[in-house]
């Protein structure tokens, strides 16, 4: 019973971190058009014409809040390129290995 209680704890956790994200990817859509479609209007009201306003001004919070979304939704779908289910297990096998001879080393018998 105990565990499937855990399951389910885990399981909402990641509905809410799923949630987290598509609110995140929500707010980022709507918020940068108001902001690009915003700029836009105001620039070409004071005379500029369509192809001056698209300048990296126009584009920089989408593409610096877009960093932090990818890495986000990296974080989310547990995608970690660097580290990796794998390395982990590398690591604790190391760290494991390394606690055995120090046990050895002292004379313990790992007890």
């Amino acid at each position: 019973m105990e565990k499937n209680n855990e399951k389910l704890q885990r399981a909402k956790e990641r509905l809410k971190e799923l949630k987290g994200f598509y609110w995140h990817l929500a707010a980022y859509i709507g918020v940068n058009s108001f902001i690009s479609i915003s700029s836009i209007i105001g620039r070409m009201s004071n005379g500029a014409n369509f192809l001056d306003v698209l300048d990296f001004g126009t584009f920089a919070v989408w593409i610096f809040w877009g960093i932090g979304l990818f890495f986000h939704g990296m974080k989310v779908f547990s995608y970690n390129p660097i580290f990796s289910k794998e390395w982990e297990k590398r690591q604790i096998q190391k760290f494991m290995e390394k606690d055995r001879q120090e046990a050895e080393k002292f004379g313990r018998n790992g007890r």
